[in-house]
């Protein structure tokens, strides 16, 4: 699938307890109401719980979706207890972006949303340090600097939250922002910030992984992407990715090295969650391919 999806293109995730007749009963109901069915993938987990993402094309979608939504819930969803996530592609979904001194995260989402590898805009860009300004306003992104003391932390943080708002923003991505964020903040954007962690969670959460790493002397490095839930660094998990280092190997060139994965790892959490590949179950998360 590529970022230029038709703006006829609708997608449908649903999570439900598995019975028989799930699939026939969800494929009959949008084939009722002229949808062509383009992709469909469905996972029955060991615990009886079923999830399922389909990809549709249908006529005047937009239009028709509030109402198709309300019908399926009175028809389908009540018969099988169905939680379900509708969405249309003819808007992309906004990124605001949260940052503090390094730069490779954010300039590999900068990169990829205009490469066209990344299917949503980057609204704005908010940094609690004003040294990435100058690389993202290159890109023709605003960027906004709101510095964060220890005295007037709530204070900052509300302002962040007013500039997200104001540029309508969808998902907030944490490339490599050093501070924690409020349970407010949390639940305002609940499973919709993404955080990357440098490191192979659950292994060296919290400060300093790099020099942890070093000190055990692993053999793999690592960079975790997950929801941010009020529990440091153990939110649900999207991606992770892993390079192989070893004894040659100071915490300087496991940093140098940490980059790439980091950058990556972040980037195609992301670019799951606006394609709504992702859904969030208890700790976990299903990643529809």
């Amino acid at each position: 699938m590529t970022s230029q999806t038709p703006p006829r293109r609708g997608r449908l995730l649903l999570l439900c307890q598995d019975r028989p007749g799930i699939v026939a009963a969800v494929s009959d109901f949008l084939f009722r109401r002229g949808a062509n069915i383009l992709h469909s993938d469905q996972h029955a987990a060991e615990d009886g719980h079923f999830f399922m993402r389909i990809e549709f094309d249908l006529a005047d979608l937009d239009e028709r979706l509030p109402d198709i939504r309300a019908e399926f819930e009175g028809k389908v969803s009540q018969l099988f207890g169905i939680a379900t996530r509708w969405t249309s592609t003819a808007r992309r979904k906004r990124l605001g972006v949260l940052v503090s001194r390094e730069d490779h995260c954010l300039q590999e989402l900068l990169w990829q949303e205009r490469s066209g590898d990344l299917d949503a805009e980057i609204a704005c860009v908010i940094g609690n340090h004003a040294g990435l300004e100058a690389a993202t306003t290159l890109w023709g992104v605003p960027f906004h600097f709101v510095p964060v003391t220890k005295d007037a932390k709530g204070e900052a943080e509300e302002r962040q939250r007013r500039l997200l708002r104001e540029a309508g923003v969808d998902v907030v991505v944490l490339a490599r922002y050093m501070q924690i964020v409020s349970p407010a903040f949390i639940t305002e954007y609940a499973d919709r910030i993404i955080n990357i962690h440098h490191s192979f969670l659950p292994a060296f959460a919290g400060a300093k992984p790099y020099e942890q790493a070093h000190e055990r002397g692993v053999k793999l490095i690592g960079a975790t992407a997950h929801y941010v839930t009020a529990d440091l660094d153990a939110g649900p998990i999207i991606e992770q990715d892993v390079q192989r280092v070893d004894h040659r190997h100071s915490a300087s060139d496991i940093r140098r090295r940490s980059r790439q994965v980091e950058r990556t790892v972040l980037a195609r959490a992301v670019s799951w969650h606006v394609e709504d590949r992702v859904l969030v179950f208890g700790n976990k998360t299903v990643v529809f391919s």
